[in-house]
């Protein structure tokens, strides 16, 4: 896919140039408009002609992502068939949305950590298993499961407001420490007395 260097992609940072990224054989093509994506499929798809591999229209799809409420519609060909307009996929396990925000996919890491905090339940309530050994085993598996592409997250005070809200969760269960609502103050004490930090 070397010809493809020649074609626009996005700029980051004002000089970096992305015009697709691979990995496990699917590849996305990324553009800052229609027609720039349209060229740079075009040379995807005549390339792989030349060395005998098809494009499935079917199993590719486009996807605009905007922070207007609707996405725009595009019209995308590929061997004569128009691409079906996506609004999220999934991308080295990360859900990217078309509206640019990481709401859904915060709510799954949420999902996930929870599910994974209750089938390690017996190691990290275990009260004959010191605190900071449990926290360590809380750090090196849960958080990666919570965290996992933060990085690149788009948080509002609400999702942040619900992280704190299950590193809370998680600390008192571990601790087996009665719910004291938005009595964030007092569970810092309890936390403090059990020399217990914050976790993420």
């Amino acid at each position: 896919m070397r010809h493809i260097e020649d074609y626009p992609g996005i700029k980051v940072g004002g000089h970096n140039i992305i015009q697709q990224s691979e990995i496990r054989g699917d590849t996305v093509l990324i553009a800052e408009n229609e027609s720039d994506l349209q060229k740079l499929l075009d040379v995807v798809y005549s390339e792989s002609q030349k060395k005998g591999l098809e494009l499935n229209s079917k199993k590719t799809e486009v996807m605009v992502i905007s922070r207007k409420a609707n996405s725009l519609p595009v019209n995308v060909i590929v061997n004569k068939n128009k691409l079906t307009q996506g609004e999220n996929f999934k991308y080295l396990g990360t859900l990217i949305s078309s509206d640019g925000r990481s709401d859904t996919e915060i709510q799954a890491r949420i999902a996930q950590a929870k599910a994974t905090f209750q089938k390690m339940k017996s190691i990290l309530t275990n009260p004959y298993v010191s605190i900071q050994t449990r926290k360590r085993v809380l750090e090196c598996y849960i958080e990666p499961i919570l965290m996992y592409g933060s990085e690149a997250w788009t948080i509002t005070n609400k999702f942040k407001k619900k992280l704190e809200a299950v590193e809370m969760c998680f600390l008192r269960r571990m601790l087996k420490i009665q719910y004291l609502g938005q009595q964030r103050k007092q569970m810092k004490e309890c936390y403090k007395r059990h020399k217990v930090n914050d976790l993420f």
